[in-house]
This record gives C-alpha cells, structure tokens and sequence, in this order.
C-alpha cells in the first residue's frame, strides 16, 4: 500500500501536514502504512478530471459498462487473499465475515453486470393516458461516494454506490473512510489498473483518503459533482447535507 491519493489515474504522494493511520481494533495498535490526506487542489483536480470525461462516459454501450464492471469484479477476485487479510488487520472481523462481504461485493456486481447485459432499463417508461410522459433514465455527471464505516467492502470503494453509478455511466469519486483506508486503497488499485488496461479515461474513477470532514466537505459542495452516495449515521449525513 502507498497511502497516497488516487487522481484520475495517478497516485499522488503530497506534503500535506495531515497525515492518519488505520489501528488494529484487537490491539489498539495503529498499523503501519501511513495514508495521506487528500489537498484541495488534489481533490480540485479529481472532480475536474470526472466531469472532463462525464460526456464521453454518458455515451458508452450497456456492453461496454458491462465489460468495464466484469474486469473490475474479476480483478477483485484476483487479489481477494490481500484484501482479506488487510480487512481483517484493520476491523477485527473474522475471516469468515470478510470472506462473506466479499462474496456479496462480487455478487453486486455480477447483478449490474446482468442489468447491464439484459438492457430492458434504457426503455423509456410510456404513460398513454393523458399527457405524453416519458420517463428516460440518463446520465447525471461526477458522484461522489463515501465508505461506510462498517462495511470494508459491500458499502465502500466497490460497494453498491460505486456500482450503480457506473452502471449509469457516472464517473465516481470515493472519499474512503478513515477506518479502513487499506483495505479501500487495495480496492481502488484494483478499480485502476482495470482502467489503465482496458484504456478507459482516467477520470472515471479517483480515490481520496482523509481523516478529517474538510474533504468530504469539499466534494460535495463542488458544483461539478452531481450525485452523492452516502451510508452512515444521521449526525453524519446531515453535516454532509448542510
């Protein structure tokens, strides 16, 4: 692990004062990679890279995204053994837990994947009486996604939020949590090689750590961020919303 930023393809290191580290929740002893929090020009240039390549993302094929999220969940497996352990160092959960919310990861995927595959969602929704609805499911440009404290994997970097907006054809942002920033960056690292291999732009998809709530903060108020998936407590979700 780096503990660096993931920017539209590129693992940035940076000088940044604030600096965390994941403890191990059995010892109470902080593990040793230590993360970096993302800076405002970091997190500037990621937003500004997601919605650069939003247009061209709205355009691709159901079987494109279907592809893209196949890699993604392929890669996953690939490396499932590293991002177990560094699951269970960084939440004390048991091997029997972080192989069962792995599972779940890759079989959420594999949904979109068929969603994606059978396509019946892109057909507009016709109302025949009365006025002439149409309902048409587009696009909405850069989401914003936030890992959820007690989910490593199901709710955070390849969890459903990041999914789904890729399913649509969203480019994602993630605001990994603090508590798990391991196993997230191994996630990301997945998520990114498959970008760099199948030579998808860059933008799609960033990774920013922070132990604080000014980056968080700072993605959502951006204008160009258009979607925000969040799971987490009301005090929580309710600053984000303010």
């Amino acid at each position: 692990m780096t503990g660096k930023n993931l920017i539209a393809g590129r693992w940035e290191s940076t000088e940044h004062p604030v600096t965390f580290q994941t403890v191990d929740p059995k010892s109470n002893i902080p593990l040793p990679t230590v993360f970096q929090e993302a800076t405002q020009s970091q997190i500037e240039s990621a937003v500004e890279e997601a919605a650069h390549c939003a247009p061209e993302m709205a355009q691709w094929s159901s079987l494109k995204k279907a592809n893209f999220l196949s890699a993604i969940k392929a890669e996953l497996e690939a490396n499932s053994t590293e991002i177990i352990e560094i699951y269970q160092s960084e939440s004390g959960l048991p091997e029997g837990r972080a192989k069962g919310e792995m599972q779940r990861t890759l079989d959420q995927i594999e949904r979109f994947v068929e969603l994606l595959q059978e396509g019946s969602f892109v057909q507009p929704t016709l109302h025949t009486s009365g006025p002439d609805l149409r309902k048409m499911l587009q696009p909405i440009g850069p989401v914003v996604v936030f890992g959820a404290s007690n989910f490593p994997l199901a709710f955070s970097t390849a969890g459903g939020d990041t999914i789904s907006a890729l399913a649509a054809g969203c480019p994602v942002l993630v605001k990994a949590h603090p508590f798990h920033a391991g196993t997230s960056e191994l996630v990301a690292q997945a998520i990114a090689k498959v970008i760099e291999t199948s030579n998808l732009p860059k933008g799609v998809f960033s990774h920013l750590g922070g132990q604080s709530h000014a980056v968080g903060s700072q993605l959502v108020s951006h204008p160009l961020v258009k979607g925000v998936g969040f799971t987490g407590s009301f005090k929580g979700g309710k600053a984000l919303y303010d």
